[in-house]
């Protein structure tokens, strides 16, 4: 594979910051209230952190051209690191008994066009 160039990382930088804020706007179009965006931990990031009710969903945001390429993007490790980082999160919520979670992901394709796969892992 080809070295990326500081320009390259900075275009996918700056695409995935626009995405993430796609996401969260797609996200509170249908209800959701968005809690954190790019929730860090010492485990690793959350792209988003939204609650609906006593429903907290940890949502790995990815843009792709195509729905099935973003899902599959996100591996056993990435799901790994959000899990890890979620309990974080939780370890410091007042009212974390009573939550339920649920681990999702939105694919962005271009042009902003957002798909969300609820309890996707």
């Amino acid at each position: 594979m080809a070295k990326r160039t500081l320009r390259d990382r900075r275009k996918a930088f700056m695409r995935g910051h626009v995405s993430e804020y796609c996401a969260a706007l797609y996200l509170l179009l249908r209800g959701y209230r968005v809690i954190a965006m790019r929730y860090k931990t010492k485990s690793g990031e959350i792209d988003i952190i939204a609650r609906k009710g006593d429903l907290v969903a940890f949502i790995e945001v990815k843009a792709r051209r195509a729905t099935t390429d973003a899902v599959f993007a996100v591996d056993v490790a990435s799901q790994h690191r959000i899990r890890n980082a979620s309990l974080g999160w939780l370890a410091r919520q007042r009212d974390a008994a009573r939550l339920s979670l649920r681990y999702d992901i939105v694919a962005v394709s271009p042009w902003g066009r957002s798909r969300h796969f609820p309890d996707a892992f």
